[in-house]
């Protein structure tokens, strides 16, 4: 390990960057929302219940979000002053704050306790967490996505260039094992074919058909549905098209309970 990367990971868990994790804490504890006012979707400030200018801590237990505003009004006010003609409040936010987050706790200790026993076999594991990986988007200004938050985790520098498309795996099934289909009373409409290949080919497959004359002529990619009559369908990028003869079709790939497409990256470069 590098001594800047060490420097900047050493930065991360014990410098300024570590209110990335605290702030993350605080929404899921007090639900995005004005611990003083209710309320949502605007800017929120971290506060502390107790002023740290009368003592208070920089204790979890002591922090909360505020609204600008309510920032303001409170400025170093004990909480018991600022909320005195609201007794209700007050007492539900001293209760709340002292309440830590159970499911968050629960997963702590695990990760803890995996992360041990993989560093125990494997000395170069590396944790990491989703404050830091909003943390390495923010300061790349990396777009968020599913795709791109799997970049920006753990320790990363810069970001110079990521993918224009991306590959999506769909999972689709590998058809029925029903004889018949029912109709809205339960009871048998249609007898299903027993066999699933027709022509060699079943329905999912991945196929490319070459039409060679016809309102269908060109060259068509995507999943088949197979028919008895020999004449299938192709559902591809552009849409379905239909009655299909199976002579023009050619396998790519045999259906393996996934669908796969491509699409472009949210605002990509």
């Amino acid at each position: 390990m590098s001594a800047d990367r060490f420097a900047s990971d050493a930065e991360y868990v014990h410098g300024t960057l570590q209110g990335m994790e605290v702030r993350e804490y605080l929404l899921a504890k007090w639900n995005r929302t004005c611990t003083y006012c209710g309320a949502t979707g605007v800017p929120l400030n971290i506060d502390h219940i107790h002023p740290r200018s009368r003592g208070g801590s920089d204790r979890i237990s002591n922090l909360t979000l505020a609204c600008i505003p309510c920032n303001e009004q409170k400025g170093n006010k004990p909480v018991e002053e600022f909320l005195k003609k609201k007794p209700a409040l007050l007492s539900k936010v001293l209760q709340q704050a002292k309440a830590p987050l159970r499911d968050p706790a629960a997963v702590n200790a695990t990760r803890c306790a995996l992360i041990q026993t993989l560093k125990a076999s494997h000395q170069d594991v590396r944790p990491s967490s989703g404050g830091r990986t909003k943390w390495n988007r923010e300061r790349t200004a990396t777009p968020k996505t599913h795709t791109l938050d799997a970049l920006c985790v753990g320790a990363l520098e810069s970001v110079a260039r990521h993918p224009g498309t991306v590959l999506v795996v769909t999972a689709t099934g590998r058809g029925t094992y029903r004889r018949t289909t029912p109709d809205r009373y339960g009871f048998p409409r249609l007898n299903l074919p027993r066999a699933k290949q027709q022509f060699g080919f079943a329905t999912g497959d991945l196929v490319r058909a070459n039409v060679p004359t016809g309102k269908k002529q060109g060259r068509h990619t995507g999943r088949v549905a197979v028919r008895a009559t020999g004449n299938f369908n192709i559902k591809t990028d552009h849409g379905l098209v239909q009655g299909i003869h199976h002579r023009h079709i050619r396998l790519l790939q045999r259906a393996d309970g996934y669908g796969y497409t491509t699409r472009a990256e949210a605002d990509h470069d």
